[in-house]
């Protein structure tokens, strides 16, 4: 079996957002899709389900047994407190959409980094307005497909910014990762973000 360099960094999640969002931010990583039951446990408040499921997502690429620095994260948006999923559907889609219309909402995103001898998270919290959206835009955003694997029906990073009056808080962490707390607790890691390589900042 043929060996390939690893890198430093492992990024225990698929989403094609976290992975550009790294891209940007200029280190080399690997990508592993973690297997994690993401069900909502009884009672449990939207801080500590995206902090669980990070932490969950993180230990999925410990699993591994490699030596890598694992970045994990969650997304979710809330509406006066409750969590909004991925819509399934058009008709969850346009009144999820309508239901953000005019008004604002919150996004958490839980962040674990970890190695195999310790793991650090926080929850890094935005919100969003939005301006008023018509049933015919919500109808026409359905259908450019953009809303259908995000949570709360929109992605900020493409069409669904059109939307968007303000946000206070990390724009990154809405789309998926608050780059600057990542590039933080990379650090802490010891990963030089400039290099992406183990070990640099202790020099």
């Amino acid at each position: 079996m043929s060996q390939q360099t690893q890198a430093a960094i492992l990024l225990a999640s698929s989403s094609p957002r976290r992975v550009s969002l790294l891209e940007q931010m200029g280190l080399n990583f690997d990508v592993m899709s973690p297997d994690v039951d993401e069900s909502l446990l009884p009672d449990e408040a939207p801080h500590a389900y995206v902090e669980r499921l990070s932490r969950a997502k993180a230990a999925a690429g410990l699993a591994q047994g490699s030596n890598q620095v694992v970045i994990a994260a969650d997304t979710i948006v809330t509406l006066d407190g409750l969590i909004l999923g991925k819509p399934a559907e058009a008709d969850d889609g346009k009144t999820m959409l309508l239901a953000l219309s005019g008004r604002s909402h919150r996004v958490l995103t839980g962040l674990t980094v970890a190695n195999q001898k310790e793991a650090k998270s926080q929850v890094v919290v935005s919100d969003v307005w939005f301006r008023a959206i018509s049933e015919q835009e919500a109808t026409a955003y359905w259908q450019t497909g953009e809303p259908r694997d995000k949570a709360g029906g929109y992605g900020l990073q493409g069409i669904g910014s059109i939307f968007v009056q303000k946000v206070e808080g990390s724009p990154s962490a809405v789309i998926g990762l608050p780059v600057e707390e990542t590039e933080a607790l990379l650090r802490y890691f010891g990963v030089d973000t400039w290099s992406g390589r183990i070990g640099r900042t202790s020099e």
